[in-house]
C-alpha cells in the first residue's frame, strides 16, 4: 500500500493512460477522483475500483475550463479533506500538421487541453500543497515533448511546454514539499487517436520514418507504474524532471 491514505486527482481518467493510473493508485491505498469530461466512462471506472475495494469519486471536468478545474479540485478537499498527487493525464493530439497548415482554432484548443489545463490543475493544487508542505504532481508529456517528429507542430509545442512548466515547477518549490515530474510516453495503446479527426498527409509522411523505429507498443500498465513510482515516497529525490517510458524509441 505504497499510497495509503493519500488523495489523488487524475485528469481523464475515464481510459488510457489515466484510468490505469488511477486503478493501481487505488490498489496501493489511495482515494482517487476520477476526472474526465466522458462521465458515464469515468463512473464505469469507479465501479471497477470500487469492486476491487477501493474508494473513488468521478467528476466531470473540462480541463479547458477554468470553472471545471475549480470545482474538481474543490470537490476533492470537500469530499476526502485534502489533496496529496495530482496527475494530469487529460490530453489530445493534433493532425500531424506541420507550421504552415495550422489553423488558429486547432492550435489553442490543443495548448487549452494539453498545457494551459496543466497549469490550471497546478494552480489550484498548489496552495493546498503548500499549506502542508507537502504534495506531488505528476505531468504526462510525452516523446513528443523531447524530440520534433513525434507528432505535428502543434501538439509537439504544447508537450515541450508541459516539459518546460514541469521543470519550472519543481525547482520553484522545491523547498517547499512540493515534488513535480513528468512521464513522457512513448507509443501506448490508448484511444487519444479519437480526438484526431483528419490526418495531414505531408506532416505524416515527414514523421513516418521514426515510427518504424519505435521498439514496441506499451500499454497504458506501463506508464501507471512510472506515475506510482513517481508519487510515492520512493521518488523522493526525484524532482523537476522527466522520465521517459517508450521502450528506448527517444533513445535513437
Amino acid at each position: 500500500m505504497r499510497l495509503e491514505n493519500k488523495i489523488a486527482v487524475v485528469t481523464g481518467a475515464a481510459s488510457g493512460m489515466g484510468k490505469a493510473i488511477a486503478i493501481l493508485y487505488a490498489k496501493e491505498g489511495a482515494k482517487v477522483v476520477i476526472s474526465d469530461l466522458n462521465i458515464e466512462a469515468a463512473n464505469l471506472t469507479v465501479e471497477e475500483i470500487k469492486s476491487a475495494g477501493g474508494e473513488a469519486i468521478a467528476v466531470m471536468a473540462n480541463v479547458a475550463k477554468e470553472e471545471d478545474v475549480q470545482n474538481l479540485i474543490d470537490t476533492a478537499v470537500t469530499t476526502y479533506g485534502t489533496l496529496d498527487i495530482l496527475v494530469n493525464n487529460a490530453g489530445i493530439m493534433d493532425n500531424f500538421e506541420p507550421a504552415g497548415d495550422i489553423e488558429d482554432e486547432k492550435w489553442e484548443r490543443v495548448f487549452a487541453v494539453n498545457t494551459t489545463g496543466v497549469m490550471r490543475t497546478t494552480r489550484k493544487a498548489l496552495p493546498i500543497f503548500l499549506d502542508k508542505q507537502s504534495g506531488v504532481i505528476v505531468n504526462i508529456a510525452s516523446a513528443g515533448g523531447l524530440q520534433g517528429a513525434r507528432a505535428g507542430a502543434a501538439y509537439t509545442a504544447s508537450k515541450h511546454a508541459v516539459v518546460g512548466f514541469t521543470k519550472n515547477t519543481g525547482y520553484m518549490y522545491a523547498k517547499s514539499g512540493v515534488r513535480c515530474n513528468a512521464i513522457a510516453p512513448g507509443g501506448v495503446e490508448t484511444n487519444i487517436g479519437a480526438s484526431m479527426t483528419n490526418i495531414n498527409h505531408f506532416g505524416m509522411e515527414r514523421i513516418h520514418a521514426g515510427m518504424a523505429i519505435n521498439p514496441r507498443i506499451g500499454k497504458p500498465e506501463d506508464i501507471a507504474n512510472i506515475a506510482l513510482f513517481l508519487a510515492s515516497d520512493e521518488s523522493s529525490f526525484v524532482n523537476g524532471t522527466v522520465i521517459a517510458g517508450d521502450a528506448g524509441w527517444t533513445a535513437y
